[in-house]
């Protein structure tokens, strides 16, 4: 058994990615805490923007309260190439207490059409959740794509550079993965 308790990078993305193929990352860690206790967390969707270098704010629209599949939310995010843009996610997916997964919409039409429809997503995220050794396996994970996003921006201005680009946003996407995983097991443990 595994007894490194931190987040584990691991990624599906292999050398030559590129984007057709729906370039993604995933990270895992063991949590001491119990599956109800990690559930409320990761279906707290101000809580990663505390924890994210990325994503900065969060708020349900629509008068939303909490995870229900066709609920959307808005999230502010920040990056040093990018600057400041909105999203509005909907969520797809959602399985108490062991899925909860949302499509990351360009409703404003940062980088092409404005769209809200989550089949051209800029992105898809997802946690799972399993019990495991008295606590849980928590999983997050992003799908880039199949929408516009700042890597098809990105793609459009250097098409010779595909799998360094692609390379370079899932190392960035896997660096908060692993803040955000470890502050959920920090405050799921009580020692954040």
């Amino acid at each position: 058994m595994d007894q490194y308790r931190g987040p584990i990078p691991e990624s599906d993305m292999g050398d030559d990615m590129r984007f057709a193929d729906g370039p993604s990352v995933h990270c895992d860690v063991h949590v001491e805490a119990d599956v109800a206790r990690v559930w409320e967390l990761v279906t707290d969707i101000r809580l990663p923007a505390l924890l994210s270098p990325e994503l900065q704010r969060v708020a349900w629209l629509d008068g939303a309260e909490r995870p229900l599949v066709g609920a959307c939310f808005e999230g502010y995010n920040r990056h040093g190439r990018l600057g400041e843009w909105r999203t509005v996610s909907h969520v797809v997916e959602l399985d108490e207490p062991r899925t909860f997964a949302w499509a990351v919409t360009d409703a404003d039409g940062r980088y092409g059409e404005p769209t809200s429809d989550p089949a051209k997503s800029m992105a898809s995220w997802r946690y799972e959740l399993q019990a495991e050794d008295g606590g849980t396996r928590l999983r997050q994970s992003a799908l880039i794509g199949p929408g516009r996003s700042g890597v098809t921006l990105a793609l459009d201005r250097r098409p010779d550079r595909e799998e360094e680009i692609i390379a370079f946003r899932m190392k960035e996407l896997r660096a908060g993965m692993e803040a955000t995983l470890r502050g959920i097991k920090a405050l799921a443990e009580g020692s954040g």
